[in-house]
């Protein structure tokens, strides 16, 4: 099933299909917990745990989940160093560092829309009743 957008900017026969890529992608940084991931990435490499700490409520499962989703969608790499303990290090790749730059955008337009949001939000609480 696709839907055809007529009236929205973009490629004429715009079509969201099962096998559309940007489906594909907002599947990966959609999620709560990828985008804060490739942020801190973005700054620099980091170790498991820091991330952990970072991160506040995510949980050590949900983290591990995430960076190996990250990891087979090629944004990011895992490497293991032979210590003791053993340490593992987390950096974008190159093909995740091209993702900093839309992250960047939509937290400028967060940022500078964050009122009118939260303004339309109360608004309509007010004017639609809670079900």
């Amino acid at each position: 099933m696709s839907v055809t957008h007529t009236d929205v900017p973009g490629p004429a026969g715009f079509q969201i299909t099962d096998d559309c890529p940007i489906r594909d992608v907002l599947d990966r940084v959609g999620d709560k917990w990828s985008v804060l991931i490739v942020v801190l990435l973005g700054r620099r490499t980091h170790r498991f745990s820091e991330l952990h700490r970072a991160i506040e409520g995510i949980s050590q499962r949900m983290l591990t989940h995430t960076l190996r989703a990250l990891a087979r969608d090629g944004l990011v790499s895992r490497t293991v160093h032979a210590s003791v303990p053993p340490r593992v290090d987390y950096e974008l790749t190159e093909l995740g560092r091209t993702l900093l730059g839309p992250l960047t955008a939509l937290d400028e337009w967060a940022t500078a829309h964050r009122d009118d949001i939260r303004a339309a939000r109360e608004r309509h609480d007010r004017e639609v009743p809670a079900t």
